[in-house]
């Protein structure tokens, strides 16, 4: 099986710039799993498919601001993107610079932040922040929505709540999962009513869900990790369901 079998030519227009408002404005593909049979819907009508008993598996993963701009002490222009949280000051992240970081030097970020480049580990690097204030209270100061390579435009200030679930709880994703973007209080109070069950497990989507898949035959590819978590009360809803 090779990549190029899976290209198709997807027109920039249809590729929206802006999210939905409201959330739930949006089209549901329905598939009748008996019959094959496919139907087009709109979002607001999933109350329509479910009925009481039934369980929603949500990831409950938080989008922290992932993506930080600064300079190498020589001048030249840098970019990070988190990849992963590893402690109180070290991060695993892509750096982006006309050439790349060597072990030991530092970069400067806005807001006066300086970072120690540490280790490279194949595409990305280990990183120390040398700040005193919590890791996530700074990257909530100088960080930037980590929005996808796809959306030709800077992020802006209401992307910190568009580019998150209403149900996000647990930092450390660097992209939304974005299935879950549609949902809005209001869908879930409905759903809730009709004694829908929610579940919730936590997948921090890492950067490289961003990288390109460089190799033509699949076979063999190695893809990027993520950090998983699957706790017991979870799987006690589903195999309940």
């Amino acid at each position: 099986m090779r990549k190029s079998d899976f290209d198709y030519f997807l027109p920039p227009e249809r590729i929206a710039q802006t999210p939905a408002q409201p959330r739930g404005a949006s089209r549901l593909l329905h598939l009748d799993g008996a019959t094959g049979a496919l139907r087009d819907m709109q979002f607001a009508e999933l109350t329509s498919l479910l009925r009481s008993g039934d369980l929603l598996i949500f990831n409950d993963t938080r989008v922290i601001p992932a993506r930080l701009f600064g300079a190498k002490d020589s001048g030249g222009r840098v970019e990070l993107l988190i990849e992963r949280l590893l402690g109180d000051r070290r991060v695993l992240a892509q750096v982006h610079a006309s050439k790349s970081p060597k072990p030991g030097s530092r970069l400067q970020l806005e807001g006066g932040v300086t970072v120690r480049v540490l280790v490279r580990r194949d595409e990305f690097f280990e990183l120390e922040f040398e700040i005193t204030e919590p890791l996530l209270e700074m990257l909530d100061r100088i960080g930037h929505v980590p929005l996808p390579p796809y959306i030709q435009r800077a992020d802006d200030a209401a992307d910190r709540a568009c580019y998150q679930t209403v149900f996000a709880r647990e930092p450390g994703a660097v992209a939304a999962p974005t299935a879950g973007l549609h949902f809005d209080e209001a869908m879930l109070a409905r759903l809730r009513a009709m004694g829908v069950e929610f579940g919730y497990v936590t997948l921090h989507v890492g950067a490289g869900t961003f990288q390109p898949m460089r190799a033509e035959e699949i076979e063999g590819y190695r893809l990027h990790t993520e950090y998983l978590r699957v706790g017991a009360e979870v799987c006690g809803q589903i195999n309940a369901a």
